[in-house]
C-alpha cells in the first residue's frame, strides 16, 4: 500500500505499478454529495472507471440517527423533484436534527398528521409546530401551538397582488405584508386595521355583469389577499405568545436545506429515481 493506493505486480514481466486508491463507499458518497463531484471526476481522482465509482456509491449505506432530543419544535414542509415525487420533512429547530422524512406524491394534511403522530410515538414531545399555513394543517393540531411561516404568508399575498400591483390599495397592502417579518403583532394589526379603514369602500366595490345583471366584487385578488392576512393572523405571531418555547417564525431553516439539496441534485443530472432517493436519504439522515 502506497499513499492509500494498492501496489500490484505483474507475474509475467515482474513490473510493479500502483492501482487505484482503495474506495470507501461512505467516504466516496460524502465526496459525491458534499464535494459535488461527478462520476467522471471521482473516477479520475481515484484512478478507476466511472462504472466502478457508481457501483461503490450504490454500496453506501446512509446512517440513521438513533437518538433524538426528548423535546422538539417541529418545522415541517414538503418539496418536489418532479410532479409526483416529493419529500415531506420534519425537522427539530431546537437542535437541527431531521426527525422524520417520507416520500409523497402529494402534500396532504393527513401526511403531516401521521408524521407528527410517528414523532410522538417515538417518545418525542412536540411543543410547537411551524408550517407553511396549508389549509387544514392549522386546525389539525388543536393541542399544539402552530406558527404559520411569515415568508409563506408574504408569498401568498404576492400571488394575489403580483410584485408590481397597479391599484394603489394593492400597493399599500403588499407594502404592509412585506413588513410582516419585522413587525410585532400589535404593530401589524394596527397597520392592517388602518389600511382596511382607508380602503374598505374599494374592497367592497361591486360590478355588474351586463348580460346577467349579477354583481360581483370588482377587486377579487385584493379581497383574497386581505382575507388571507386577516384569517391567518391568529397563527402569524404564535412565536410571540410562546417565547419560552423558542419557536421560529418561518420555515427558512428547512427551505434553505431544500434549496441546497436541489442544487446538489442539479450537479448530478440524469440520476435514476432509485439513486436520487439514495442521495436524498444520505442528505436527510432521519
Amino acid at each position: 500500500m502506497v499513499n492509500g493506493r494498492q501496489l500490484y505486480k505483474c507475474h509475467a514481466c515482474g513490473r510493479q505499478f500502483l492501482g487505484g486508491e482503495r474506495l470507501d463507499p461512505d467516504a466516496l458518497f460524502a465526496a459525491y454529495l458534499e464535494g459535488k463531484q461527478t462520476y467522471e471526476q471521482l473516477a479520475e481522482r481515484y484512478g478507476c472507471s466511472a462504472k466502478t465509482i457508481q457501483r461503490c456509491l450504490d454500496r453506501a449505506k446512509p446512517a440513521r440517527l438513533e437518538q433524538f432530543s426528548s423535546v422538539a419544535d417541529v418545522v415541517m414542509d414538503t418539496t418536489y423533484f418532479g410532479r409526483r415525487f416529493g419529500v415531506m420533512v420534519f425537522k427539530n429547530s431546537l437542535d437541527g436534527a431531521i426527525l422524520l422524512k417520507k416520500y409523497v406524491k402529494n402534500e396532504t394534511v393527513e401526511g403531516y398528521v401521521s408524521g407528527i403522530a410517528e414523532i410522538v410515538r417515538r417518545g418525542i414531545s412536540v411543543q410547537a409546530i411551524v408550517c407553511d399555513g396549508r389549509r387544514g394543517v392549522l386546525q389539525a393540531f388543536p393541542d399544539i401551538p402552530v406558527q404559520t411561516c411569515q415568508f409563506h404568508q408574504v408569498k401568498t399575498v404576492t400571488k394575489y397582488l403580483t410584485k408590481k400591483p397597479k391599484l394603489e390599495a394593492a400597493k399599500e397592502l403588499r407594502a404592509i405584508s412585506l413588513r410582516l417579518v419585522d413587525s410585532t403583532e400589535a404593530e401589524f394589526v394596527r397597520m392592517l386595521d388602518a389600511w382596511h379603514e382607508k380602503w374598505k369602500d374599494i374592497l367592497d366595490e361591486r360590478s355588474a355583469n351586463v348580460e346577467t345583471g349579477k354583481t360581483f366584487y370588482t377587486h377579487k385578488p385584493l379581497r383574497s389577499a386581505y382575507r388571507s392576512l386577516r384569517s391567518n393572523l391568529p397563527h402569524l405571531f404564535v412565536f410571540e405568545h410562546w417565547r419560552e418555547l423558542d419557536v421560529p417564525n418561518t420555515t427558512n431553516t428547512l427551505d434553505g436545506q431544500f434549496s441546497d439539496l436541489k442544487n446538489k441534485l442539479r450537479n448530478h443530472n440524469g440520476l435514476s429515481a432509485e439513486r436520487k432517493r439514495r442521495l436524498i436519504d444520505k442528505y436527510f439522515l432521519a
